[in-house]
């Protein structure tokens, strides 16, 4: 029997709805540049430079005047100098003149060509071309990667290792950006214990707080890990009034499911607003969002994968948006499914797969063995969710599906 509920809700209608529920933070901080990876730009940043700053080479080679490139066979220059990068030759290149030069070195006063080195025949103090070279070749000119005044980021601008290369090539130092988010989360659940506690009969390791703390570290989101919380009303009642204080986002994984404790409901109930959901979807069918004191809150499924799937799915964008970034698109991509999965109508379906590309260059993708919710291993073996739509009744061995690469959630 499985546990499909035709009264769930359509799971695109709740991703929705937590997103036009959440407002981004404002407030905004000055960070060093190398501080700033993984944060979002909260103020526009515009190009007080050049960049290049001045025109240069791109090739090592010898620097002349274009016009002085033969129209047929060969012609030889005098070689007068070398412009070095942060050495530039000082003087003007004249006809028939010309100067080696560094990959990188400004190009010399009435030059606007290069030769590569590798086309040049060198005789002593003398160079020989041939009528193959174009005009204006081998050369980066002033501001062609940015302009001055041109702007580079607007905010939302999630920071990646080449935007904080960009960012230093301006010259600039600081960078405003939004604050980080804050966000706390615990486990709930008599059976739970932590790492490093012996397990006694019927318990089990808490491996959710370790995968949302992965993601959330991902995120460079503010942590803050409560712990498992034991099945008490003031347990839990004292979790959440610590969490709400604390932070923008709590996030919690077990107690929102039918059967669940009643206090849990009720704690939640009596500290703020919060909508208990059954999703129509699989893994994570019961889903809890709402606000507790302020905070935003996330009630996550107690199954490992189901954590993980509705995280993903749910919460993510959520965080993206509060953080000040638009959410981002997922990559989706359609691949050969080398395996027959099994699905009903009425639910959308994460199944985990893992892909890879066969010697025509199409993508295929097979599942991960057993795909219950508490099989955290068909999670830490995939590098894709294959995405089994509201109508989908099943792919076939050889059909078509669409499939979710993990590296887009990154």
């Amino acid at each position: 029997m499985d546990d499909y509920d035709p009264s769930s809700m359509d799971a695109e209608i709740a991703q929705q709805h937590i997103l036009n529920s959440v407002t981004p933070v404002t407030e905004i901080e000055t960070v060093a540049v190398r501080d700033a990876l993984h944060r979002v730009v909260a103020t526009e940043i515009r190009s007080n430079i050049d960049v290049p700053g001045h025109t240069n080479s791109a090739m090592d080679g010898y620097a002349i005047r274009s016009k002085d490139i033969p129209a047929q066979d060969t012609k030889v220059f005098n070689l007068i100098g070398t412009s070095w990068a942060g050495r530039p030759f000082d003087n003007s290149v004249q006809q028939d003149e010309c100067v080696r030069i560094m990959t990188g070195a400004a190009m010399p006063d009435g030059t606007d060509t290069v030769v590569m080195q590798e086309h040049v025949q060198v005789n002593d103090k003398q160079i020989t071309i041939d009528a193959k070279q174009q005009a204006n070749q081998n050369v980066r000119q002033a501001g062609e990667d940015i302009a001055k005044g041109d702007s580079v980021f607007i905010p939302g601008k999630f920071l990646q290792p080449a935007d904080i290369g960009l960012i230093a090539s301006l010259g600039v130092g600081e960078v405003n950006v939004f604050r980080k988010l804050r966000v706390a989360f615990f486990s709930t659940g008599d059976e739970l214990v932590s790492i490093g506690t012996p397990l006694k009969t019927g318990q089990i390791y808490d491996s959710n707080r370790y995968t949302l703390w992965s993601m959330l570290t991902r995120l460079n989101a503010e942590i803050i890990d409560l712990g498992v919380v034991k099945d008490t009303r003031e347990a839990v009642e004292q979790a959440f009034q610590e969490a709400s204080q604390q932070a923008d986002v709590v996030i919690t994984s077990g107690g929102v499911s039918v059967g669940d404790a009643d206090f849990v409901k009720e704690t939640l109930e009596k500290l703020g607003e919060v909508n208990f959901w059954k999703v129509a979807m699989k893994p994570g069918r019961p889903l809890a969002f709402g606000k507790v004191n302020g905070a935003y809150f996330f009630g996550l499924p107690g199954n490992p994968v189901s954590v993980m799937v509705t995280f993903y799915i749910f919460v993510q964008a959520a965080l993206e948006k509060l953080m000040g970034q638009p959410p981002r698109k997922r990559l989706r991509i359609t691949a050969k499914s080398a395996s027959r999965l099994r699905k009903r109508a009425g639910r959308v379906e994460y199944q985990r797969g893992i892909y890879s590309i066969d010697e025509s260059g199409r993508y295929i993708v097979e599942k991960t063995g057993a795909q219950g919710s508490g099989i955290l291993r068909s999670m830490s073996d995939a590098n894709c969710f294959m995405f089994l739509p509201l109508e989908s009744e099943g792919i076939e061995q050889g059909d078509d599906v669409e499939i979710w690469p993990f590296e887009s959630f990154i």
